[in-house]
């Protein structure tokens, strides 16, 4: 199933899923979400589709539990028609169009002979993402998030690249106290697994952490070498760096800062969750939790923020919790008590 597979470079897996190996009553199980058809033919069509998608994920996330440590080398053969069909009934029928000016239902007309042009273009190297279009979300603090509208062409190819790719890989990877945009969990989890350490754990001082304009300012580079330590396909971390250096069109401009992921892009998230879980979570699993604290502690993620309590005030303050965490992520954190 997985031809070419190599070994990869010295990179630390995940053993235990939750804090310090306990298992956290609110960290169900993570079922895998099924897309909606509709009646008659289309249905049926649909779910052959659906089904072909949910064996090659199953296939690459067995091969990842079997073997943790090696690369794979052979992935986007997965990326077929019936793929990138799937992916784009999987999209919003209403949402807005990239900076490309094609909606979902204009894309529609003609889609065989679009999936089959872009199927090509995917496989020979010739696809070229679009800049997505920014719009800038009011917040409930009065500042705004930049929000970036991809084109629909990305948008289906980033769906089936997540879905098929990167969720089956990293799922076997990511710990237990991650909870943010990931399958089977939610806000809700995290809550109750925050109040789950608060309440049967030695918990004293409570520490919350919030990075700063975080998708604006993840290291490209170091995703991308992150990657790399899973990923040997060569032509899907190349569709990633397309994805990540497409810029944003703002004002007729376009623009690129050469940092960041584009927040609100279908694959965002899970390259989020990526860089965090190599940033952050391993390091405070397998360095600072084991070797750095004097009691017990606990951390619960969701996304670019999150909890860490304390047992001891010693390890909760600024030495060296509050000093090295953002040196840690290179990045600007709000952190309050």
């Amino acid at each position: 199933m997985m031809n070419g597979m190599e070994k990869s470079d010295s990179v630390i897996v995940a053993v235990k899923p939750t804090n310090k190996g306990t298992q956290v009553p609110a960290e169900p199980v993570e079922p895998r979400t099924e897309p909606k058809g509709n009646s008659g033919g289309q249905s049926t069509r649909r779910a052959q589709h659906r089904e072909s998608v949910t064996q090659a994920a199953d296939r690459i996330r067995q091969f990842v539990q079997r073997e943790p440590r090696e690369r794979l080398t052979a992935l986007l053969h997965h990326v077929t028609v019936d793929a990138l069909r799937w992916a784009f009934f999987e999209l919003k029928r209403n949402a807005s169009a990239g900076a490309d000016g094609m909606t979902w239902r204009m894309y529609e007309e003609g889609l065989e002979g679009r999936l089959a042009d872009l199927h090509d273009r995917v496989h020979s190297g010739a696809y070229r993402a679009s800049p997505s279009r920014r719009v800038n979300i009011p917040k409930p603090d009065g500042g705004t998030r930049p929000l970036g509208v991809a084109a629909i062409e990305d948008k289906i190819v980033q769906k089936a690249v997540t879905e098929i790719i990167l969720t089956p890989i990293y799922e076997a990877e990511f710990l237990g106290f991650s909870y943010g945009f990931r399958p089977g969990r939610g806000a809700h989890n995290a809550l109750d697994a925050l109040a789950v350490g608060l309440m049967r754990r030695k918990i004293n001082w409570v520490v919350d952490c919030d990075i700063r304009a975080f998708f604006d300012h993840v290291s490209r580079d170091w995703l991308v070498r992150f990657l790399e330590h899973r990923i040997g396909d060569k032509r899907v971390i190349r569709l990633i760096i397309k994805w990540l250096n497409a810029g944003v069109m703002e004002a007729g401009e376009w623009r690129d800062n050469l940092r960041g992921t584009p927040q609100g892009s279908v694959a965002s998230p899970i390259l989020a969750n990526i860089y965090l879980h190599y940033v952050l979570d391993l390091w405070f699993q397998k360095k600072w939790r084991s070797h750095e604290v004097g009691g017990d502690t606990i951390i619960v993620r969701y996304a670019d923020d999150f909890v860490v309590g304390f047992q001891h005030k010693r390890d909760a303050g600024k030495r060296p919790f509050w000093a090295v965490v953002p040196r840690r992520a290179r990045m600007s954190f709000a952190m309050g008590w």
